[in-house]
């Protein structure tokens, strides 16, 4: 009698255990579709903004007809300076500097230098490593940060490519531009480069989705009963808070975006849509 009230009472616990965990709802996890994005190899290096075009012009402050007083901007065939001995005209549209240089060794404290900077495009001479020299070609999409603007990215192309490696620097020189519509890119600024290269289109999935387990990746692919299938995948590059799926997976599969913790292998789930 003792042993069959301790198996009944077994017996008892585990299916009231048993129906306490099957009404369990499966909990909510954020779900998401794969989809194609473009992912991309980059080589970053330094150059230094130049005008589309530039021009100095030399006054005597004694050749002016009145005070000076330059606009920020003008536009070709404007007049810049008005001169006794003839006044100056825009050469192009541009952007107005000028220099007052005074006890100077070069020009005497009577001669004000006007400048006019074609800045609507900018260029940039860059040195792109050896190595990947084979990679560098025109056309090839450019990223440009300043500290100035430091969440702006401007876009560019590469417009030149050397046809040597210097021996000294063992770097291609290559050139650079970057529309400049809105004028924020001044001449002489420090900019920071991508350059593109390798560009592709490929299956993105976000980086919180993924599972290493030693050198192995995996996701969880949810099926149309919502059961979590853990998958094996090969990864590639990382952008953004994306990364490459090279094969595992397809577009238009549905996989655990978030909450990997709270899932378990052949586990149903309550589907979260971002």
């Amino acid at each position: 009698m003792i042993i069959a009230i301790v198996i009944i009472g077994r017996m008892m616990i585990a299916n009231h255990f048993k129906k306490k965990f099957s009404n369990v709802p499966p909990p909510g996890i954020i779900i998401t579709e794969v989809k194609n994005k473009e992912f991309f190899e980059k080589i970053e290096t330094f150059g230094t903004a130049i005008s589309k075009r530039s021009e100095n012009f030399k006054i005597k402050k004694e050749d002016l007809l009145e005070d000076l007083n330059i606009k920020n901007f003008v536009k070709k065939g404007e007049i810049l300076i008005k001169l006794k001995s003839g006044n100056i005209i825009a050469p192009f549209s541009g952007v107005l500097g000028y220099t007052g240089l005074t006890e100077d060794i070069l020009v005497s404290d009577n001669i004000v230098i006007i400048t006019l900077d074609d800045n609507s495009t900018i260029y940039s001479d860059i040195k792109i490593p050896e190595n990947y020299s084979a990679y560098i070609k025109k056309e090839l999409p450019v990223e440009v940060r300043i500290a100035t603007y430091k969440d702006e990215i401007f876009q560019g192309e590469v417009d030149f490519v050397s046809s040597r490696i210097n021996a000294d620097t063992r770097s291609l020189l290559s050139r650079i531009k970057v529309n400049n519509k809105d004028f924020k890119l001044i001449s002489g600024s420090l900019l920071e480069v991508s350059v593109k290269f390798n560009l592709r289109n490929s299956l993105s999935v976000p980086d919180t989705s993924i599972m290493v387990e030693g050198d192995k990746s995996y996701v969880y692919k949810i099926d149309k009963e919502n059961i979590a299938k853990k998958i094996e995948v090969q990864t590639g590059l990382r952008s953004d808070k994306n990364i490459e799926i090279i094969s595992g997976l397809a577009v238009g599969d549905i996989i655990v975006a978030e909450g990997l913790r709270k899932v378990r292998p052949q586990g149903r789930i309550k589907p979260i849509k971002r």
